[in-house]
């Protein structure tokens, strides 16, 4: 009996359901969602649109809301109208049908509309204009539905309302208008911090600070970080995204040990889907560079990865310029590389990296000769002068890089006996790390279990119907608890 091989097959069996199904089936689950005031049916259904959003179209859309929506509705007319452009007329004939269906099932249908309904109504199209890129029209009706979502005051609303600032602020991104939505950010934070709306809070947490490393406004990224407390119990995926952009803004203030702990945070807290594919490549990226800072060398299996291996090849070429510390197969990866890594982002982290390659070079030259003139070292090095590698050598010797002296007079350097690593308190160091490391991962493990409900209850009924709803639950959402990265 394999509990794992049946959401998997559902997932990855191509669906013969027809769209506007797939769409009316979100919706009954969403009505179920606000019934029963559980949020992981919407979950369920963020997780479930991805494999259906390509096959959305502003046909669908629109027969969509003639069956969903009453016909006194005043978001109807609009809704209509922002589509009808894009419209390509092969279902005029069924939104007659539905339009002109028996009194009795339309009036089932619009005695189900609930503000939720309406905000994921309001979501798909939002999620339609950004995948057809569409961008003036998704920032005009980004600005209707802001004036709506204001409207509403509802704890069920909290998981669509995080995804609809998302596109929110997406549009903005792709427009290259990012400053102008930073007031209406900041007001959206102090309303759901007000309400005790976790996932809004998160989300927009993680995209004000999206927001400011765009426009490289580090301090005022640490400063948000500085003057707000993440929610804990918020989705794995706002969770991941939150502990990236913290790692990229620690790693740019020199604080690499803290940006090291927390890109590997992001990394353990990523859904492990296809969707997510991206994230994780740009977190492994960066967590190549934040060990490179940090003076350690990648593993060789990190390269290796099928997924990532493709992605990963200027950063092979920097950690192998690292490891070696010759500063001309550095500039040669530079000069190949460069495009690459400054649409990363990661550019001017790379370059903080030439100090390290001199200095893995320094102490290579140290390990393997005795006495060596400073001339030998710039020749080596590919220096400028013998004054720059007299320089860089005593800055290595003041940094405990290597253990030698500098004679200046007769221009060499002399190494000193190498310690045994073991008379120090390094390993002690390391071994207390790797143990703090583990009692984390312990913590986190036991917060993220489910424990049975207790029997010592004076309700026994109201326990069975809780053990049978909790039953359904388990069987509805077997798959993984990851968010989909829409």
């Amino acid at each position: 009996m394999s509990v794992e091989s049946k959401p998997i097959e559902a997932s990855d069996a191509p669906s013969e359901v027809p769209v506007i199904e797939s769409l009316t089936d979100f919706i009954t689950l969403i009505n179920k969602a606000t019934e029963k005031l559980d949020p992981r049916y919407v979950v369920k259904v963020f997780r479930l649109i991805g494999s259906v959003r390509n096959e959305i179209t502003a046909d669908v859309l629109i027969e969509l809301i003639e069956s969903q929506y009453p016909a006194e509705n005043e978001h109807k007319s609009y809704l209509i109208s922002t589509l009808k452009p894009f419209v390509t007329g092969q279902s005029d004939v069924k939104m007659e049908d539905v339009v002109s269906e028996d009194d009795a099932s339309k009036s089932q249908l619009t005695q189900i509309f609930t503000p939720e309904v309406d905000m994921f109504v309001h979501l798909l199209v939002q999620i339609f204009l950004h995948d057809t890129y569409e961008l003036k029209a998704l920032d005009r009706f980004n600005g209707s539905v802001l004036t709506i979502l204001k409207s509403y005051n509802l704890r069920t609303l909290d998981n669509i309302s995080a995804k609809i600032w998302f596109y929110i602020l997406r549009s903005k991104e792709l427009l290259k208008d990012l400053y102008p939505i930073r007031s209406e950010l900041l007001i959206a934070l102090r309303s759901a911090t007000l309400r005790h709306d976790t996932e809004t809070r998160a989300s927009i947490i993680t995209l004000l600070l999206r927001n400011y490393l765009l426009t490289n406004d580090i301090n005022q990224a640490y400063n948000l970080v500085e003057k707000t407390e993440f929610p804990e119990n918020a989705s794995n995926s706002l969770v991941a995204r939150y502990y990236y952009y913290l790692a990229r803004i620690q790693a740019i203030q020199l604080d690499y040990s803290a940006a090291s702990e927390c890109v590997i945070t992001a990394i353990r807290k990523c859904p492990q889907t296809k969707s997510s594919l991206g994230f994780l490549q740009s977190s492994n990226k960066l967590s190549i560079i934040i060990q490179l800072l940090t003076g350690e060398i990648p593993e060789l299996l990190t390269f290796r990865d099928p997924v990532l291996e493709k992605s990963l090849q200027p950063y092979f070429a920097v950690t192998k310029a690292v490891r070696l510390g010759d500063l001309k197969l550095f500039n040669d990866a530079l000069e190949k590389y460069g495009d690459r890594l400054k649409k990363d982002d990661n550019y001017n982290l790379v370059l903080r990296l030439r100090q390290n390659v001199i200095k893995a070079g320094i102490r290579m030259i140290s390990l393997t000769y005795k006495r060596i003139s400073l001339k030998d070292i710039c020749i080596k090095l590919g220096l400028d002068s013998e004054l720059s590698a007299e320089y860089i050598v005593g800055k290595a010797i003041k940094d405990g890089v290597i253990d030698a002296t500098v004679n200046h007079t007769q221009g060499y350097m002399q190494s000193k006996e190498i310690l045994d690593v073991y008379s120090t308190v390094a390993p002690q160091e390391e071994f207390d790390r790797r143990i703090k490391f583990c009692i984390q991962l312990h913590n986190e493990s036991v917060k993220a279990m489910r424990y049975p409900m207790s029997t010592n209850r004076i309700d026994l009924k109201a326990d069975i119907e809780a053990r049978e709803r909790e039953q359904e639950l388990l069987q509805y959402l077997q798959d993984t608890d990851a968010d989909d990265f829409l």
